[in-house]
């Protein structure tokens, strides 16, 4: 029984934090999981920021609104969901997923959740579980699945290498050089054709 488990920023939708920091005008929001491997440390240094230009769950949900998923990735999702399970397993938040949600035909999405305050600032954030990519995956090995994994960041990585098969996509050149025993694909088609030659 085969189940894939895709990343959503990056492989499915653009990165929201990047599109909030060109929306803000703010550049140091640009950074991601691309380029921070501590999810914990690159949340808590976000939610500075945002405290300090006073901005909240509002002003990024707005932009979320304009937010379309990437060329061609409902096409890819709706075929990939002909054939086989798919679970979207992402570190962003219900507060954040659910309008992308709608636009990709609300796939089944685990991600995690903001704490936010009655005005609106964003206080916290609450992990579903830690190292929630890897861990989900071994949990659904666990209950009789064989995964195949996909995503671009660093964050990616240990579902990726604990999956049947797993898959870098439009991933960092750093990312690929540091992990040349991993199919690397830019392009939908490809990745579903290796997805596919897995799941026959």
């Amino acid at each position: 029984m085969n189940i894939v488990c895709l990343d959503l920023e990056g492989v499915l939708v653009p990165e929201i934090w990047i599109a909030f920091a060109e929306a803000s005008g703010i550049p140091e929001l640009k950074r991601t999981t691309r380029d921070e491997p501590d999810y914990d440390k690159l949340m808590g240094w976000r939610i500075g920021i945002l405290k300090e230009h006073g901005l909240g769950l509002k002003e990024i949900q707005s932009t979320i609104a304009g937010i379309q998923p990437l060329p061609g990735a409902k096409e890819f999702l709706d075929e990939l969901r002909s054939f086989t399970q798919v679970i979207i397993l992402s570190d962003t938040f219900t507060q954040f997923a659910s309008p992308l949600m709608e636009k990709l035909g609300w796939p089944t999405i685990f991600c995690n959740s903001l704490e936010v305050a009655d005005n609106g600032e964003i206080t916290g954030f609450r992990m579903r579980i830690e190292n929630s990519k890897l861990t989900t995956v071994r949990a659904l090995q666990s209950i009789g699945y064989d995964t195949i994994a996909s995503g671009d960041s660093y964050n990616d990585l240990g579902m990726i290498q604990a999956s049947k098969a797993g898959f870098l996509f439009r991933s960092t050149e750093k990312i690929k050089a540091d992990h040349p025993e991993l199919p690397a694909f830019d392009t939908y088609e490809e990745l579903m054709a290796a997805i596919r030659a897995v799941v026959k």
